[in-house]
């Protein structure tokens, strides 16, 4: 049972790095919602999970190439089977890796596209499978500006982006009117992470200013999307620090 006293409540999120996807899956257990959090590494979850629990949480922890999909029908069979129905799916992988266009390589830009647009065609689509008999549902999908406009040196990124934006459009048509809720979130700016403070010190040092991206700020807008009445469901969300150049 969940902490409202009803059948659990499953929340999954795909690419729950250290900052993002760990605050949003903290987000959900705060509710009551079981969360289940996944990286290729499980050991790189230990972190994120320790925190949900000691607030108070559920959480649970599983490695898996979100890229294959025999390891993406597996884990969700095992998901709901240990932990219930997933009523909530965080997709939140990214693959940001700037190059050239001159230079790029075809492995890397297939390798691209699979991890940020067919790895999350993949989960959805087994969520979506499970959801569509139950007839309700929420399917998140973390974009970036990248998924607006192609920038410079962006190709791979941009072009998978683009991809994943126009998968969670049309699987928004196709599921809404089954009470499936699909939303995309556009995320442009520095987050407040280990790597930017090491990397970009000047950009981290605008913190103080509330020019870099909160976590757990970013997170409670994937909550509020979930709860949202569905005669006013928003598809697209745009989040950036309020300095960010558009």
């Amino acid at each position: 049972m969940d902490k409202s006293g009803g059948p659990p409540r499953v929340a999954l999120v795909i690419g729950a790095g250290d900052s993002t996807g760990s605050a949003i899956a903290a987000r959900f257990a705060r509710e009551g919602y079981i969360a289940c959090l996944t990286r290729r590494s499980a050991d790189k979850l230990q972190p994120a999970l320790e925190r949900i629990r000691a607030a108070g949480g559920q959480a649970f922890g599983y490695g898996s190439d979100a890229r294959k999909e025999e390891d993406v029908v597996a884990l969700i069979d095992q998901v709901e089977k240990e932990h219930g129905p997933i009523e909530v799916l965080v997709f939140n992988i990214g693959a940001n890796v700037p190059s050239s266009i001159l230079e790029e390589t075809g492995r890397k830009y297939f390798k691209v596209w699979e991890m940020a647009t067919f790895s999350g065609f993949l989960n959805a689509r087994e969520v979506a499978r499970r959801m569509v008999t139950r007839g309700r549902g929420t399917i998140l999908f973390t974009g970036a500006t990248a998924g607006i406009r192609g920038s410079a040196n962006f190709a791979a990124f941009a072009g998978a982006k683009h991809a994943l934006r126009a998968l969670a459009q049309s699987m928004a048509r196709e599921l809404g009117p089954r009470n499936i809720h699909v939303a995309h979130v556009v995320v442009d700016g520095a987050i407040d992470t280990d790597f930017i403070r090491s990397n970009f010190p000047d950009r981290y040092a605008l913190k103080e200013q509330d020019g870099i991206l909160n976590p757990e700020h970013i997170a409670e807008n994937y909550w509020y999307l979930h709860t949202q009445p569905r005669d006013a469901w928003t598809f697209e969300m745009d989040l950036r620090p309020y300095m960010e150049t558009w």
